[in-house]
């Protein structure tokens, strides 16, 4: 597993990749032997090679070098290769990296009303309604955008990498299994918050170091997209899965705002371009991974895994006790958490009425 590491090292790593391409200290920009300009842009992920948001970086690049003849060139840096979650967050607000891929859940801090995401059973089942709602949402792509925006962090997309399921140490059924259950969560006081309702003890852990902390004991279970769970072996460290589809791991294509206003129209209509293209193929990667790492953990022989399916009613337990983190959000996630919060509940009804 990849180590975390810190901020200062992710810089001067950083420093010697610019150095080696023969980047600038500004937007990365050189000219080439025909004096042509060339733009050589860093794009930063929270996963590692073929996993879903570094496939989807790498079309995205592949997609703006296409549209821009190549004068447009797209580094995709993998986890770990920068830094932490949290470093990462930081190198994009300093325009140290140009883009990058952010889980609300790691932002929860900063923008306080972003962990909306963090609400369990807020969302319907299906995914595709899901994915809807998120690119026509008002409440997410104006106003929960806007937070953003103040903190030099421009959401370009939101988008889902699918369903969200437990895995542990012991089996989840019921909100009786977490008792005294150590959940690993992300940095968000709001998620916290949701596993504390449940009767957990919520842990914030990198997942850099959650394989490990699995394995030792250190904590009990997590919650990840299926994808994750097989590719970041989690699986054989835990004896169980449950499909709770509890939650989606929602995240964001971002760049850093100045950056992107600093742009000329025609490059900036070259990244609109791209990511509206990468709307529907973003939702085909996840959709494609998930379904393959089901099938893969259920035959796994060497660390077989118990799989199970909560019953409709054994979620309406989950989401009895999850409602109140919702009034948690209202009175904590920020200025405009009940606005948000409200406006998003009536999109989504909407969404499942048509």
């Amino acid at each position: 597993m990849l180590k975390k590491t810190g901020y200062l090292a992710g810089v001067l790593s950083l420093g010697v990749i610019l150095a080696a391409c023969g980047g600038n200290d500004e937007t990365g920009d050189n000219e080439n032997g025909n004096g042509e300009a060339e733009h050589n842009w860093r794009f930063t992920v929270e996963e590692t090679q073929g996993q879903v948001q570094y496939v989807y970086a790498q079309e995205f690049a592949e997609l703006v070098e296409e549209k821009s003849d190549g004068a447009i060139n797209i580094d995709v840096f993998e986890f770990g290769a920068l830094g932490s979650e949290v470093d990462q967050v930081e190198q994009l607000q300093q325009g140290i990296v140009e883009f990058a891929i952010i889980s609300p859940g790691f932002t929860g801090t900063l923008v306080p009303e972003g962990n909306i995401f963090a609400l369990q059973f807020l969302f319907d089942d299906d995914q595709e309604l899901n994915q809807q709602v998120l690119n026509e949402s008002e409440a997410i792509n104006t106003h929960l955008a806007q937070k953003y925006e103040e903190q030099s962090i421009m959401p370009l997309a939101f988008w889902t990498e699918g369903a969200m399921q437990w895995t542990g140490s012991s089996a989840i059924q019921s909100p009786a299994d977490f008792a005294g259950f150590q959940m690993r969560t992300q940095e968000s006081p709001l998620i916290l918050r949701s596993y504390e309702a449940y009767g957990a003890n919520p842990t914030a852990m990198s997942w850099s170091e959650l394989y490990t902390g699995l394995q030792q004991g250190a904590v009990d279970g997590q919650e990840n997209p299926l994808f994750f769970i097989e590719d970041a072996g989690f699986h054989e460290v835990q004896d169980h899965l449950t499909i709770s589809n509890h939650n989606m791991y929602v995240t964001m294509t971002t760049v850093n705002t100045d950056f992107y206003n600093d742009l000329d129209e025609e490059t900036q209509s070259i990244i609109d371009e791209a990511i509206e293209e990468m709307r529907d193929r973003s939702f085909e990667i996840q959709e494609e991974q998930n379904g393959e790492a089901l099938e893969l953990i259920e035959n796994a022989t060497d660390t077989p895994t118990d799989v199970y399916e909560l019953s409709e009613d054994e979620r309406e337990e989950f989401r009895e006790l999850a409602s109140e983190a919702r009034d948690y959000f209202r009175e904590n996630g920020g200025d405009d958490a009940e606005m948000i919060l409200d406006m998003l509940m009536e999109e989504i009804e909407e969404a499942q009425g048509n």
